[in-house]
């Protein structure tokens, strides 16, 4: 049926139903119920290449600012050194030796003031567009009403 032909009609027309289909978002968030606020989302990112640390942060901060969320970024000045001793060969020779080193090396994001919505969208964006050798690790913490019980009368 033509859209046009309809309205002339007098059918009532929703995009409720297509909109669901077409947007991954729960229902509660089309219902109009609340949204929860962040105080803070940390991201902690780990890796052992920082030039690839170093540039992933400079995205993920900018894809903060075009959502308009304040964002610090900083890292560990020391990496953290793994050394491992092995023998070259598999039976004996102990003075035969070969050390292996892994550095992994650390930054942190810290988003401020996000709400639950805009906290999804943005973890989702980054976690798709994570570099290889890199991993993330999502804290959020969340503001809440006081309950009723501690609340002064």
């Amino acid at each position: 049926m033509n859209i046009f032909k309809a309205l002339q009609n007098g059918v009532a027309i929703t995009s409720k139903p297509l909109f669901r289909l077409m947007s991954n978002l729960p229902k509660a968030a089309e219902e109009g119920e609340l949204d929860k606020l962040y105080k803070i989302v940390e991201l902690e990112l780990k890796g052992h290449d920082p030039a690839v640390l170093k540039s992933f942060v400079k995205f993920a901060t900018t894809a903060g600012n075009h959502l308009d969320i304040k964002s610090t970024t900083w890292d560990l000045r020391k990496p953290i050194h793994d050394r491992r001793s092995v023998l070259k060969s598999v039976h004996i020779y102990k003075k035969h030796q070969v050390q292996y080193e892994t550095r992994t090396y650390f930054s942190f994001i810290q988003y401020k003031h996000v709400t639950g919505s805009t906290a999804d969208t943005l973890l989702e964006y980054v976690e798709r567009n994570l570099p290889e050798g890199v991993a993330l690790k999502a804290t959020k913490v969340e503001l809440q009403a006081l309950p009723e019980h501690l609340k002064s009368p």
